[in-house]
């Protein structure tokens, strides 16, 4: 196969654990940078450009796409899409699990657990909103962020009200959420791909942080999850419509909760951590996903 990977930074680990799995079992690897594409649009015969010349020939596409450019990665996927290469995730499921506030009410309709979690425009909902979710100590979020930028641990009322005006006052989209003492600092990520979770580790938050993100100063430790958490994961990436998802989990007294679902998850935490190779599963999925819908035509 001829595969593209949308990545604006080829020495990312990920991109080169993804490059090397492909090419050890035979495939044409190329690392595109999504935002030096650009596009044809036409019903008759759609094209992407790149570096002055079409991109021709490609089966499958891995995107990539960091957070900051989701909006043009986002055209150039579904361009991608339109041309008939199959897509890792499609554009519409990496689209529903960026918006993070329209991803846990797709989660939450269908019952997956949860943080209580609320959401407000008006500033005069402020206190209504704080006590939505159990009042202080809780978690404000913006609803555009990674890696844990701007998620913020609010420990009294008033906190929480200066964060939440702070936020307004920057015309940011924000999410306030329970925060749940008996998580400890810990979450657990699952890394499913074509519907299985593959493996699975405990992020544990530094000392004086509760936010448990490696990129933070967090530690993993191999886990093994329960029957209910396995589940969880995968309904949780299959109601998104993800091949390939890290969905990142919270143990409570009352079961697990979905903290978030990402589209592009990294592999080196989880790959160093559990010593699974990751992104050779990813390729092998990818291989059978072609052969699946070249069959289906």
């Amino acid at each position: 196969m001829k595969i593209a990977i949308l990545s604006r930074n080829p020495q990312l680990y990920s991109t080169r654990r993804l490059v090397n799995g492909a090419r050890r079992r035979g495939h044409s690897v190329s690392i595109i940078d999504p935002l030096r594409c650009y596009m044809n649009i036409t019903p008759t015969a759609p094209e992407i450009h790149y570096r002055g010349k079409p991109l021709t020939g490609i089966d499958a596409v891995i995107p990539r796409i960091g957070t900051s450019v989701t909006y043009y990665g986002l055209a150039v996927l579904r361009q991608f899409e339109a041309m008939g290469v199959a897509a890792l995730n499609s554009s519409n499921a990496v689209a529903r699990s960026r918006d993070k506030l329209l991803a846990l009410q797709i989660l939450a309709n269908k019952g997956i657990g949860m943080p209580i979690t609320g959401f407000a425009h008006s500033p005069d909902d402020t206190q209504d909103l704080i006590s939505l979710v159990g009042g202080a100590p809780l978690v404000v979020k913006l609803t555009e962020g990674t890696q844990g930028v701007g998620v913020v641990m609010c420990e009294t009322q008033s906190a929480a009200t200066s964060v939440i005006e702070a936020f307004r006052g920057l015309d940011a989209y924000f999410l306030v959420q329970q925060f749940v003492k008996e998580a400890g600092g810990r979450d657990i990520r699952c890394f499913v791909v074509g519907g299985q979770v593959v493996a699975a580790m405990q992020r544990q938050a530094a000392p004086g942080e509760f936010r448990s993100n490696l990129h933070r100063g967090g530690h993993a430790t191999n886990i093994q999850i329960t029957r209910l958490e396995r589940s969880t994961a995968i309904r949780a990436a299959k109601l998104l419509g993800l091949n390939v998802a890290g969905v990142d989990i919270m143990r409570t007294p009352g079961g697990p909760m979905v903290l978030e679902v990402n589209s592009s998850p990294g592999l080196e935490g989880i790959e160093t951590t559990t010593g699974e190779n990751i992104a050779a599963a990813i390729i092998e999925f990818l291989e059978d996903d072609v052969r699946r819908r070249r069959k289906g035509k």
